[in-house]
């Protein structure tokens, strides 16, 4: 039997087949997730607008307190019952933009579209009317309404709104006029007030059966929508834009005209009133507000130009209220007069950037921090830290960057804080005890105990505090030439901790007249 042959030996000359690498597909990259934007109609209020936020809120708060009003938060989901006794079955509000939905617990349950109906029911709720009268409550937040979105109307919207419950006097009236007045004049956003009488439960129902009739002897005249509202609704046709329904709208009969002597005589109050505290107001006979719980005294704020012409044909009102008299008893109460204002913040947003952009409004700003905590090396980031908290401990405003470790970085943060000194803390700091205290303004820096950090900051703070108050404007050319030497005999230039090389000593025995002065914001500048 053969053996098998063995393969014979590769000559020298034999090359080896060198195995090809094998090829990598590149797979392409993973499709990314659809994003998820912003629903339609609402809005983010970004970091940037917040400090016109707070502003308008604690004008608000401020405003309140002064008046006498206490602050109630309601839930935005009430029973949906709740705002079809308060507004009203046939308004537009319940019957077109009313956000309702079931829940699986309480059944049938609303997004609050206004502030009024919630604050009149806890009234009720509560046993307010017990207490001693008036009852003043204010709220702030946000309103839901299906409405079509477009410039000043969304649908989340926020309101902050001023109730008086309790009080019958047509001094009531003229209070929230004046706060509203008054507000607007802080905000720099020139208005004008235009106020009517819609009457009471007395005097309304024949006008509006005269108003009936005229619309129906012009129905031809009327636009579609009107047509439908005449019969059941004749004041909303008050409320149209169409050409042809305005200029009906001028002949129509006036409320006014038809007020029972109750309602005639408190309306002429409220505007005696008005015309004592020189509030300026025009009448507006064809006023008439969305609600069906409105009596009486009704009030829209309106945005005019400076010089007080306005600012176009049909301009949405920035706050509007009156009087709604027989809502508490509507809803289960005892028979409550009341009267309310409400503010549309959103509207107002874009009128405050408006008034600062014109010179008339300071722009809102957060207060900076005062002391930025600068460090540099993981045993200094450990103790400042602790400082951190202990500055705050203290009632210092306080910035640091823990996640930063260049000290030029964390210093041009501090610049840009604008913060007034600077604590910085390095290796060979912690090792010795102490710190550096900068002051941002001038450059300036020296070094000090650690243990004194506290006293020594409140010092120097308290210090620039006098010495901001009694500033005096001064010409540019008078403080130029302050001399660097005489801050040198106290202030020395050190360097930052390890970085030497960025920083150079000045010469320590230059002649006066030789020596070129360093200008402190070329130093901030450069660090």
């Amino acid at each position: 039997m053969k053996s098998p042959k063995s393969p014979a030996p590769a000559s020298k000359e034999t090359k080896m087949s060198v195995p090809e690498k094998p090829v990598v597909a590149i797979s392409a990259e993973a499709p990314r997730a659809a994003a998820v934007e912003l629903l339609r109609g609402v809005k983010d209020i970004l970091p940037s607008e917040q400090a016109y936020w707070a502003h308008l809120r604690s004008l608000v708060e401020t405003i309140a307190q002064q008046y006498g009003f206490s602050r109630i938060d309601t839930p935005v989901i009430e029973d949906p019952a709740l705002f079809h006794r308060a507004i009203g079955e046939q308004s537009e509000v319940v019957a077109k933009e009313l956000y309702a939905f079931t829940d699986p617990e309480q059944g049938a349950v609303a997004l609050r579209p206004e502030g009024t109906a919630g604050v009149a029911r806890a009234y009720i709720e509560h046993g307010m009317a017990n207490q001693p009268q008036p009852i003043k409550l204010w709220y702030f937040g946000p309103m839901f309404r299906f409405d079509r979105p477009q410039a000043g109307r969304l649908r989340q919207f926020h309101q902050f709104g001023l109730e008086i419950l309790g009080e019958l006097h047509p001094a009531t009236d003229a209070e929230l006029l004046t706060i509203g007045a008054n507000c607007f004049r802080r905000l720099g956003i020139p208005i004008t007030v235009q106020v009517n009488s819609v009457g009471c439960r007395v005097c309304r129902p024949p006008y509006l059966q005269e108003l009936e009739g005229y619309w129906k002897t012009h129905r031809t005249e009327l636009c579609e929508e009107c047509k439908q509202y005449m019969g059941t609704q004749p004041l909303r046709c008050f409320s149209c834009r169409v050409d042809g329904c305005r200029a009906l709208q001028e002949s129509a009969p006036q409320m006014v005209d038809w007020l029972c002597e109750e309602c005639k005589q408190h309306f002429i109050r409220v505007l005696e009133y008005l015309d004592e505290l020189e509030i300026p107001y025009a009448l507006a006979p064809f006023l008439v507000r969305g609600f069906a719980y409105y009596t009486k005294t009704v009030f829209e704020f309106l945005p005019v130009a400076p010089d007080g012409t306005p600012v176009s044909a049909s301009p949405l009102a920035l706050a509007a209220g009156g009087r709604y008299d027989g809502l508490v008893e509507s809803l289960g109460g005892r028979p409550t007069p009341a009267t309310g204002l409400s503010f549309g913040c959103d509207r107002i947003m874009y009128k405050m950037r408006e008034a600062v952009s014109e010179g008339r409004l300071v722009a809102p700003a957060f207060p900076t921090p005062a002391i930025y905590l600068a460090q540099l090396g993981d045993q200094a980031k450990r103790k400042a830290m602790r400082l951190y908290e202990e500055l705050l401990a203290q009632q210092f405003t306080v910035a640091a960057h823990f996640s930063k470790d260049a000290l030029k970085a964390q210093l041009e943060y501090a610049n840009a804080l604008n913060t007034r000194l600077t604590l910085i803390l390095g290796q060979k700091e912690v090792i010795d005890g102490t710190i550096i205290i900068r002051e941002m303004s001038s450059g300036i820096q020296e070094i000090i105990a650690y243990e004194k950090v506290v006293p020594e900051v409140r010092k120097r703070l308290e210090q620039e505090a006098v010495r901001e108050s009694k500033t005096e404007v001064v010409p540019s050319e008078v403080t130029e030439g302050a001399p660097e030497q005489e801050r040198g005999a106290r202030w020395r230039r050190r360097p930052l901790p390890e970085e030497d090389a960025e920083f150079e000593e000045p010469p320590e025995e230059a002649p006066a007249e030789e020596e070129t002065p360093a200008d402190p914001a070329a130093e901030t500048e450069e660090e």
